[in-house]
């Protein structure tokens, strides 16, 4: 499986952007999904993912995207969005989506870099003030 993503670019404060990570390879069919962005010169940090746990599908914002960030699945099964609104200048960073493939893990794992078994190359998202 490989993942992509794309929808980056270049705003100013206020503004709204919204980025997409599409599998392609073999049946596509995670067990979680989820946007890390990583700053430069800072860790990799966790800013929303869904998990599926048989029906049920859970949503989970960083606190300081909450209110301002969604992320959604597409009516296409591959593609996982992350609508953003109102953007700072301190969400400026590379994006990152990542698919939890083998196990199905709990939420707390969900916020783990290591969790993920599969990685985009990352799309930038620079915020003007």
């Amino acid at each position: 499986v490989q993942l992509q993503a794309s929808g980056g670019g270049l705003v100013q404060a206020g503004d709204s952007l919204r980025l997409s990570c599409a599998a392609s390879g073999r049946t596509f069919r995670p067990n979680a999904m989820a946007w890390f962005r990583q700053a430069p010169g800072k860790e990799r940090e966790f800013v929303a993912a869904m998990r599926w746990n048989g029906g049920n599908v859970g949503t989970y914002h960083a606190g300081s995207v909450k209110g301002r960030f969604t992320i959604s699945r597409g009516n296409v099964e591959n593609t996982v969005y992350l609508q953003m609104n109102n953007l700072k200048p301190e969400d400026t960073a590379v994006y990152y989506c990542g698919a939890v493939l083998r196990v199905r893990p709990i939420v707390s794992a969900l916020y783990t870099t290591s969790t993920y078994d599969s990685w985009g190359q990352g799309t930038l998202v620079t915020v003007s003030s």
